[in-house]
């Protein structure tokens, strides 16, 4: 399994609650449509009080392909082209981080629960 993580941050013209809300009901549901994708998650920034440390960015994308090559068709796609059009709706493209990763769980409480924890 190979996954696709962005860091992206609002456009500064944009209130939290109208950047949070389009990122989930309007680009999620297009994204969701991209070919060969397992698994899709949004991660939106939450402002604890007190934190002493200043949030990056807003929010993370997270999609899981099977292989390098899914992700590599993927982006080939209608659906990924329209995406990325849509992007400029509600994301500083110059406040974006990108990077393709394999997952090495460490701990896990599903792991835990499952007896693998040793």
């Amino acid at each position: 399994m190979i996954k696709l993580v962005y860091c992206i941050t609002k456009k500064a013209a944009l209130a939290d609650e109208e950047f949070f809300r389009y990122w989930k009901d309007v680009h999620g549901p297009m994204a969701a449509r991209i070919p060969h994708l397992r698994r899709l998650v949004q991660s939106h920034r939450v402002v604890l009080p007190g934190d002493r440390f200043p949030h990056d960015y807003d929010g993370m994308a997270e999609l899981w392909f099977d292989d390098e090559a899914a992700l590599l068709d993927a982006r080939e796609s209608e659906e990924w082209k329209a995406i990325t059009r849509d992007e400029a709706n509600f994301i500083d493209g110059s406040r974006v981080a990108y990077f393709v990763s394999k997952e090495h769980v460490i701990a896990s409480e599903e792991n835990e629960l499952e007896g693998g924890g040793n």
